[in-house]
C-alpha cells in the first residue's frame, strides 16, 4: 500500500525531499539574509537573539474591572504586552442595554460602552508604558479614540501611545460575521484611521490584516494567506486613493495569523507570506521604504483544533503551534489555553499558556539564530509551493475585481466551506488522526475547573453606563454627534469628530448609530 499523504492546503508531501526539489531556487534572490529583502528569513536580522516575540495574552472577560485584575496578573506573571477580547455587543457596536446584548455581555470579551470602562479597564497600568494590542474590526476607530482619550486624561502624550488595533472589517463578511456598515464605508473609516493615525498615534499600529479567522473557519494555509494578502491589497489601494502616501502608512500595517499542529507547513507558510509581501509592496505598490515592505505579524495558537476531549492534550498543541509561529518568525505570540475549547480560561490556565511561551524563549536554543530551518530541502521546497499556489489566488482574485468584488460574489467564503467540508470528512473517514477524538479515545473525559461569568454582570454594566449619561453634558453629546454626522455625509475625516464626542461621553452605540443611519447595516447576499 502506498502511504500519501497530504499538506493542509492539499497538495502531496513527498517522504523524502533533496536538491531535485529545489531545482531552479535561486537562494539569492528568494531567501538573502535576515533583515533585508524579500525577509523570507526575517524582518530583522538577528530576529530573537535580541530579544524575543512579545508575548501578548489575550483576555477579557465579565466587567472592565475584572479583566483589569486579569491584566495585572499577566503582567505580574511576565506576559510583555496586553491583549484586550471584546464582548459580542461591543464588537457589534451595541451599548450593553440594548436589547441585541441580552445573553451576550462579558461572555466572550469585556464590555466596553464609554471612555470610563476604559479607564476601568487599565485602572493602575500607565498606558505610555505599555503596548496594547484590541481586537475589535467594525468600530475599532472609535475603541482606539477611547484608549487615546484614556491615555490623555491620563496625561499621557498621543504619540506616546503603542499598540494595535485590528480593524480588518474585510475578513468579517468572509469568516466572522462581526460587521457593521457595507464593504464601501468601512473602508473609508479604515483610510480615515490611517490618516488620523499618521498624525496622531505614530506609534500605533493601524491594522492587523487578519487570516486568523478565516483559518478557524476552515481555510487551509495557503488561502489563509492568499485571502489575508488580498483583503491587504484593497486596504492599501483604499489608502492610495484617499491621497495617501504608501510610504507613509505601510510601515504601519500589520498582519494576524494562525499557528497550527502541521509544523513544517506552517513554517513554511510564514515564510512565504514575508517574501509575496515584500514583492506586492516593492513592485505592484511602488514602495521604497523597507518598513512597507516587511510582514510583521501577530500569531494566535489554533483555538480550532483544541478539543473538548482530553482537554489536558491540549497543553501538547499549543507547544507545538506555538513552535511552529516562533520557528516561524513571528513578532508577537499568543498561546491559547487548555480548557479554552470548553470556557473563558482560569487564572491557572492562562499562567500555563504564558508558561509555554517563556520555556521556549529561555529553556530551549530557538532564540540563539535567525531562521534555523533555512536551506532544508523540504522547508525550502514547501515554501516556493505555498507561494506559487497563493500566487494564484491572488491571480484569481484580481481577475474577479479585488478582494471586496470577490467578497460580494461570495468566492473566500466558498472556499473556506469547501476546505472545512473536505477537513470534516478526511477527520470523520480517520484519514486525519485527532487524538482523543477519532482514535485514542479514553470515554469519559472529567472536566477541569470552569470559568464562570455571572448573567448579574450585565445589570451592573447599564447601570454604570446610565450613571455615565446621567452626568453628561448632553448638549454637548449632541452637538458632537451632529458633527459626525455631517463628516459622514462630506469627505472630512471621521475621527476628530468621533474623539469629540466619545471624549463628551457618547456611547460606543450612539457613535454607531450614527453612522448606521448614513450608511445602512451590511446584509449578505447569501441570507436570500
Amino acid at each position: 500500500m502506498v502511504d500519501e499523504r497530504t499538506s493542509m492546503s492539499g497538495f502531496p508531501l513527498d517522504p523524502v525531499y533533496g536538491p531535485d526539489h529545489l531545482d531552479g531556487f535561486d537562494a539569492e534572490a528568494q531567501l538573502g539574509e535576515p533583515g533585508s529583502y524579500p525577509f523570507t528569513r526575517g524582518i530583522y536580522p538577528t530576529m530573537y537573539r535580541g530579544r524575543p516575540w512579545t508575548m501578548r495574552q489575550y483576555a477579557g472577560m465579565s466587567t472592565a474591572a475584572e479583566s483589569n485584575r486579569r491584566y495585572k496578573y499577566l503582567l505580574e506573571q511576565g506576559t510583555t504586552g496586553l491583549s484586550v477580547a471584546f464582548d459580542l455587543p461591543t464588537q457589534m457596536g451595541y451599548d450593553s442595554g440594548a436589547p441585541l446584548a441580552a445573553g451576550e455581555v462579558g461572555k466572550v470579551g469585556v464590555a466596553i460602552d464609554t471612555v470610563e470602562d476604559i479607564h476601568a479597564l487599565f485602572d493602575g497600568i500607565p498606558l505610555g508604558e505599555v503596548s496594547t494590542s484590541m481586537t475589535i474590526n467594525a468600530p475599532a476607530s472609535l475603541l482606539l479614540l477611547m484608549y487615546q482619550i484614556a491615555g490623555e486624561e491620563q496625561g499621557v502624550e498621543p504619540a506616546a501611545l503603542r499598540g494595535t488595533i485590528q480593524n480588518d472589517v474585510l475578513k468579517e463578511y468572509i469568516a466572522r460575521g462581526t460587521y457593521i456598515y457595507p464593504p464601501a464605508p468601512s473602508l473609508r473609516i479604515i483610510a480615515d484611521t490611517f490618516a488620523y493615525c499618521a498624525a496622531h498615534l505614530p506609534r500605533f499600529n493601524t491594522i492587523s490584516i487578519s487570516g486568523y479567522h478565516m483559518g478557524e473557519a476552515g481555510a487551509t494555509p495557503v488561502q489563509e494567506i492568499a485571502f489575508t494578502l488580498a483583503d491587504a491589497i484593497a486596504y492599501v489601494e483604499a489608502a492610495l486613493d484617499a491621497g495617501l502616501d504608501v510610504d507613509a502608512f505601510a510601515p504601519r500595517l500589520s498582519f494576524f495569523f494562525v499557528a497550527r499542529s502541521t509544523l513544517l507547513e506552517e513554517i513554511a507558510k510564514f515564510r512565504a507570506a514575508r517574501r509575496l509581501w515584500a514583492s506586492i509592496m516593492r513592485d505592484r505598490f511602488g514602495a521604497t521604504d523597507p518598513k512597507s515592505q516587511m510582514l510583521r505579524f501577530h500569531t494566535q495558537t489554533a483555538g480550532v483544533q483544541l478539543t473538548a476531549q482530553q482537554p489536558e492534550v491540549n497543553l501538547v498543541r499549543v507547544t507545538i503551534q506555538a513552535l511552529a509561529a516562533t520557528l516561524g518568525g513571528t513578532q508577537s505570540l499568543h498561546t491559547n489555553s487548555f480548557d479554552e475549547a470548553l470556557a473563558l480560561p482560569t487564572e491557572k490556565s492562562a499562567r500555563l499558556a504564558l508558561r509555554t511561551q517563556q520555556v521556549i524563549a529561555h529553556e530551549t536554543d530557538l532564540t540563539a539564530t535567525a531562521d534555523p530551518f533555512a536551506g532544508s530541502y523540504a522547508i525550502e521546497s514547501l515554501t516556493d509551493r505555498i507561494e506559487a499556489e497563493v500566487r494564484g489566488y491572488l491571480e484569481r482574485i484580481d481577475e474577479m475585481g479585488g478582494a471586496v468584488a470577490a467578497i460580494e460574489e461570495g468566492y473566500q467564503k466558498s472556499e473556506i466551506e469547501r476546505a472545512a467540508y473536505d477537513l470534516a470528512k478526511e477527520i470523520d473517514a480517520e484519514e486525519r488522526i485527532v487524538v482523543g477524538v477519532n482514535r485514542y479515545r479514553t470515554g469519559e473525559d472529567p472536566q477541569p475547573d470552569l470559568q464562570r461569568i455571572d448573567e448579574q454582570i450585565r445589570i451592573d454594566q447599564v447601570a454604570r453606563t446610565d450613571r455615565v449619561k446621567a452626568a453628561r453634558d448632553q448638549a454637548a453629546v449632541d452637538a458632537a454627534l451632529a458633527e459626525v454626522r455631517a463628516a459622514a455625509q462630506g469627505s472630512d475625516n471621521l475621527l476628530p469628530p468621533m474623539h469629540t464626542a466619545l471624549k463628551a461621553r457618547a456611547t460606543l452605540q450612539e457613535v454607531c448609530d450614527v453612522l448606521r443611519e448614513e450608511y445602512g447595516s451590511y446584509i449578505p447576499r447569501d441570507v436570500f
